[in-house]
């Protein structure tokens, strides 16, 4: 609607038949897309729920596709690969993956990416789950609450993308752990805002603790598994 009326604010009284048409065009794709406004508040929340749920899947699966191919890079290098002289790039490592730190995991970075992607789809699950709650506990009425969900999710995104990018090689374990801490604070903070609001009627009996438990775990792990580096 906000675009509708910017076209008809922005359309000249008087202008060249070109121009016409053209700004009649605009407005014609401006009218369009009224038919796909949310109908009201909690039709708008699932909508932006729905994208974030959709963007943290596709996340994870590109994460999951590269460990899958033990290729973090999908083939980008191989060109490199092959013109190098180094005997080292000739040698696999017990994963079969070209021994080369720029360009590919090392043994402790594979063992770190599990907790990684184990609080990537943590993630996915808390936005999924806080998609059904608005979906079947929300009031359209209750305008605050739910934009202060959607708010707060539409932030866990972004730190996954920050955690999926922090994890390709060559990776930096400190960074990967500042990024997995952010991540969960996001979360948590997600969980909580849910757990507060009118689209949880019995928290103490909710999936939250179960979620946010899962996502502690993980950030133990992590935790664990970058401790050594910290302490150089």
């Amino acid at each position: 609607m906000a675009q509708l009326v910017e076209v008809l604010c922005t359309t000249p009284a008087q202008s060249p038949e070109n121009n016409d048409l053209i700004s009649c065009n605009n407005v014609w794709v401006a009218c369009e897309q009224v038919p796909q406004i949310p109908r009201d508040n909690k039709a708008a929340a699932l909508l932006m729920l729905t994208k974030s749920v959709d963007l943290v899947k596709d996340a994870h699966e590109e994460m999951e596709q590269a460990v899958e191919e033990c290729d973090p890079y999908h083939g980008l290098l191989n060109d490199d690969e092959n013109n190098s002289d180094n005997h080292g790039d000739e040698q696999d490592d017990v994963l079969g993956c070209p021994n080369n730190q720029d360009s590919y995991w090392s043994e402790e970075d594979q063992e770190l990416i599990i907790p990684c992607l184990a609080l990537v789809r943590a993630s996915k699950a808390c936005l999924k789950k806080i998609r059904i709650s608005v979906a079947e506990n929300g009031k359209k009425d209750q305008v605050a609450q739910l934009d202060d969900i959607v708010d707060i999710s539409d932030e866990i995104s972004p730190s996954v993308d920050d955690l999926a990018l922090s994890i390709y090689p060559p990776m930096c374990h400190p960074t990967v752990r500042m990024s997995a801490a952010k991540l969960v604070s996001v979360l948590k903070k997600a969980l909580e805002i849910t757990r507060a609001s009118h689209v949880t009627p019995q928290p103490e009996d909710s999936w939250i603790p179960l979620l946010i438990n899962a996502v502690d775990h993980c950030m133990d792990r992590i935790k664990e598994l970058t401790q050594n580096e910290l302490e150089l």
